[in-house]
């Protein structure tokens, strides 16, 4: 009897600490954040109608329940977490929806039963999306980037039709608008005063024309007087 002892002690101590050979599972699983994950943990014979149940927490003694069966095959949802046990198989299957980056932690699937229940540990982590990652890459590229100014509203220095409204159309309506102003300007006398009422200097000689018979008589009494 003395012999047998130390050979019982090790099974005894397999029985009490969580992870025994009744119940097998991954040890690592990873997931996509907003996607969903599945994890099967199977059993030995003899198990089939016991309750299942998945925990969060490192810690055996102090994990958190998430969901567990009612030791039947039906189907329990708590939240995010649904689990299913299939006596045939004698497996279970815990399934979490929408994942979420903070629910990378350390579970268990364990088998409830008297005395110390039988667990096995479980690594969960959780990805990032793939639109998460490009749209975190774009925006550190955007920090490096110049600014875009907005639709509709292009850059004046890069437009082309601003270089020639400065380079081109301004000089061209400023020396049209000069000559203009040039050739209606008011002529001016020596005093300043526009030469309104000054008669051409052809004046003369027309009235001179005009009026010939006043000049024959000018002419006609200058010869009486000489000849008195």
């Amino acid at each position: 009897m003395g012999g047998r002892t130390p050979c019982l002690l090790p099974a005894l101590f397999l029985l009490l600490i969580p992870g025994s050979s009744a119940i097998s599972g991954p040890r690592a699983v990873r997931g996509v954040e907003q996607a969903s994950l599945t994890v099967r943990c199977r059993y030995d014979p003899g198990y089939e109608s016991y309750v299942k149940w998945w925990c969060r927490g490192a810690d055996w003694d102090s994990c958190r329940l998430a969901v567990k069966t009612t030791g039947s095959e039906k189907e329990v949802k708590k939240g995010r977490v649904s689990i299913r046990d299939n006596w045939k198989d004698r497996s279970f299957t815990v399934t979490m929806e929408k994942l979420r980056l903070n629910d990378s932690d350390t579970y268990w699937c364990g088998i409830e039963r008297a005395g110390p229940d039988l667990g096995n540990r479980v690594e969960v982590t959780i990805d990032p999306a793939a639109e998460s990652i490009s749209t975190s890459a774009s925006s550190n590229a955007n920090m490096f980037t110049a600014p875009v100014a907005p639709e509709g509203h292009p850059p004046l220095l890069g437009s082309i039709h601003f270089l020639l409204l400065v380079f081109l159309k301004v000089p061209l309506l400023l020396g049209l608008l000069g000559a203009i102003l040039w050739v209606n300007r008011p002529l001016r006398s020596s005093g300043g005063k526009p030469q309104e009422n000054q008669q051409p200097p052809c004046s003369s000689t027309l009235s001179r024309e005009k009026d010939p018979q006043r000049e024959e008589k000018g002419i006609f009494s200058g010869n009486v007087g000489g000849q008195q």
